[in-house]
């Protein structure tokens, strides 16, 4: 099947929506088609994220979505993968690798540094497909986080 990697925009809203409800729901979220579609609306329309879509034939199969950021320390910017997705269907014909290097690609094109990324303790298949494409494990820092 051929996959096309595309930078997103509000006519893909429903198509991401859809996926991002799907995501939200694999991480034990409700399902809520209406905040799903809102919040990645509201991404898109304030270009706080770059949202990459793999679609073919107008079906969408998966995505990820990067937000900017800076690294002090190098006083240049990076970009954070936050969510990374294919749907359970398209799981194993390579979406998922095909996104990461559309993200790859797209952070070379930004200027980016580099890009970081986080992912639970426990999703071994996710952790093999980074380290596969050369993402290195932080052994020097410790993350926090404080729910407000």
């Amino acid at each position: 099947m051929s996959v096309t990697i595309v930078k997103a925009g509000l006519e893909q809203l429903d198509a991401v929506a859809e996926l991002f409800n799907q995501y939200r729901m694999f991480y034990q979220q409700a399902d809520d088609l209406v905040l799903a579609t809102h919040f990645i609306k509201q991404r898109m329309q304030a270009q706080q994220s770059t949202i990459l879509l793999a679609q073919s034939l107008q079906q969408a199969f998966g995505f990820t979505q990067l937000y900017p950021s800076f690294s002090s320390t190098q006083a240049k910017p990076i970009l954070i993968l936050n969510d990374l997705f294919v749907s359970e269907s398209a799981r194993g014909q390579g979406f998922a690798r095909q996104l990461m290097d559309a993200a790859k690609q797209h952070a070379l094109e930004v200027g980016a540094v580099s890009i970081e990324l986080a992912t639970a303790h426990n999703n071994h298949k996710a952790q093999a497909l980074y380290e596969s494409l050369g993402y290195q494990r932080d052994s020097e820092f410790l993350h926090y986080e404080l729910n407000v």
